[in-house]
């Protein structure tokens, strides 16, 4: 039925959907999904049905969302959408083609489906059309096969196109309101011509002398500045991978071998070019002989290494499972691990974004750091840069307030910052102040500038910006100075706008309102872009709505 797409994809596009597969986020599988763990093989899935899906399914949790990658790896060109995004879409999605089914949307025709392709970013060039070229491209480079089928692929896009209708039928009109696009129209098309005036918040430098009446109250009233969050404490047992090196017997056929897996891993050392420059020298994906014997002692400590840390792991893997087959009590895990030769050392405490410097400062360890408790003491072998490591609980200390006095450097940093930064404000206001009065003397912006700066010690730079709209401002146009624009008429000063390290100030030199009537040529396409925009929120509200309900139906009872 659909014999041109399904021909193309079945023979040039296999490796296409491996990597777009590759993509799939693993997490999305039990984002909705009901498993509450790998551990605990007494808890059952949830029944959560979601239009004709159980979403407490591994398997329809992964359908879904393996298609949403699909989709937008195909309509966009990439993986365009974050984790919560690609959630969102893929609830929704689903809920469109099960209304296209209510509905009795039809499928694409041969030519439409044709038609459809040409549309999708995947195959689009610069110009944003479908490029023949690049297609081509991709059909003599992609010959790999994938257990993705044909039929998934076309599934997947006849779907898309169903999905695409029934939004549209959502959609509506779009109705809009002169006043809206007129409102537009002046927010796109006024023309602006400003001057910009900035201070430098780094040379700005107050005499700030805090005393400590002042320190103290201030680290009363932000105490939740300096509290400590729940740190883990434990012992470490370290299996270096160094340890384990002269265990490694290596010949010269491995050592080979994993060169001639590696190339680039290996580049040879680059040859100075004739003015005497090293040369670029480009990874190789393959090896010559010549090549191997420059590069056989990295090659052959890599190999080492690489196998001294599979030593580390399996060392560290046998000591957990021996304390779990044991059933060794905390109390006695000194002893067991003397009786192996093996000490644990002291770790100081970390919290749960890191770990301490001394077992590699990972995240990932700290996370596994704070799934242990008095009950399961000892982790998994864990790998750390160094080697692998097990880790021993020994407590949880919960959040803390820490006194004053251990703080007290941070707070009198926080304090100097903080008023630094409320006197930078202040005197910002007493400069606009004084530019306002000089322009209406007559001074010039510049003037103006120059004679607020040496009242306030504040260090100004100027500078004029042509006039723009909205619809193409200058590429360096700060946003902040953007946004001030609309509540300005011609010849007002700002307020001082705080962004980054400096202050601006902005003067209004001239404003040029665009006529907004449907004499205006672009009236009529500012309102059909708004229309199209208010008609694709509707659609968007409405499937939003329906997901959400849907899912409220099987959403498990509040205690």
């Amino acid at each position: 039925m659909i014999s041109w797409i399904q021909k193309t994809f079945q023979q040039h596009f296999r490796i296409i959907f491996l990597v777009l597969l590759v993509l799939v986020i693993i997490s999305f599988v039990f984002t909705i999904g009901a498993s509450p763990g790998l551990g605990n093989a007494g808890n059952k899935a949830l029944n959560r049905p979601f239009f004709g899906l159980n979403l407490g399914s591994k398997e329809d949790n992964a359908r879904v969302f393996r298609d949403a990658s699909i989709s937008v790896n195909l309509q966009v060109g990439y993986m365009a959408l974050n984790e919560s995004q690609m959630q969102n879409y893929g609830l929704q999605r689903h809920a469109a083609l099960y209304l296209a089914n209510e509905l009795r949307v039809p499928g694409p025709s041969g030519v439409e489906m044709t038609d459809f392709v040409k549309t999708l970013r995947a195959f689009a060039g610069p110009d944003g059309k479908f490029d023949a070229t690049r297609y081509a491209q991709f059909r003599d480079s992609l010959k790999l096969d994938t257990s993705l089928t044909e039929a998934d692929v076309a599934r997947v896009l006849a779907d898309d196109f169903r999905y695409d209708r029934v939004q549209k039928l959502l959609s509506g009109p779009g109705y809009v309101m002169a006043s809206d696009v007129q409102q537009q129209l002046a927010r796109a098309d006024t023309s602006w011509s400003v001057s910009i005036a900035t201070a430098d918040y780094a040379k700005f430098a107050p005499a700030i002398n805090a005393t400590e009446a002042e320190l103290s109250k201030f680290f009363e009233e932000n105490a939740f500045r300096y509290e400590i969050p729940p740190q883990v404490r434990v012992r470490a047992v370290e299996f270096p991978a160094m340890n384990f090196v002269n265990q490694v017997k290596v010949d010269e056929a491995a050592v080979r071998a994993y060169y001639d897996a590696n190339p680039a891993r290996f580049p040879k050392p680059a040859t100075p070019s004739a003015d005497g420059k090293p040369a670029i020298q480009l990874p190789s994906t393959t090896g010559s002989d010549a090549d191997y014997a420059i590069v056989r002692p990295q090659v052959e400590a890599s190999l080492t290494l690489e196998r001294a840390r599979a030593l580390s792991a399996k060392a560290a893997s046998a000591l957990t499972l021996a304390l779990y087959e044991g059933k060794v009590p905390k109390a006695n895990v000194d002893t067991f691990l003397a009786g192996r030769q093996l000490t644990a050392k002291s770790v100081p405490p970390f919290s749960r974004n890191e770990a301490a410097a001394e077992i590699g400062a990972s995240p990932e360890l700290a996370s596994e750091a704070f799934k242990l408790n008095a009950n399961r003491y000892f982790s998994d072998a864990l790998p750390t840069a160094a080697g692998n490591v097990v880790l021993l609980w020994e407590e949880l200390l919960p959040t803390r307030q820490p006194m004053f006095a251990d703080v007290r450097a941070k707070v009198l940093a926080d304090f100097t910052e903080n008023e630094k930064r409320k006197r930078f404000v202040d005197v910002g206001k007493t400069a606009r102040a004084l530019i306002e009065s000089r322009l209406k003397a007559g001074d010039s912006f510049e003037k103006a500038v120059e004679s607020a700066g040496a009242t306030t010690s504040l260090s100004f730079t100027t500078k004029a910006v042509p006039a723009f709209t909205r619809r193409e401002p200058p590429a360096d146009l700060d946003g902040a100075v953007a946004g001030t624009l609309e509540s300005l008429d011609k010849g007002a000063v700002s307020d001082m706008i705080l962004t980054g390290a400096q202050g601006v100030i902005v003067h209004v030199a001239d404003k040029k309102l665009p006529v907004t009537d449907e004499s205006n040529p672009r009236f009529v396409e500012t309102r059909d872009q708004l229309s199209r925009l208010i008609a694709s929120r509707n659609a968007g509200d409405y499937l939003s709505d329906l997901v959400e309900k849907e899912l409220a139906k099987s959403a498990p009872a509040t205690p």
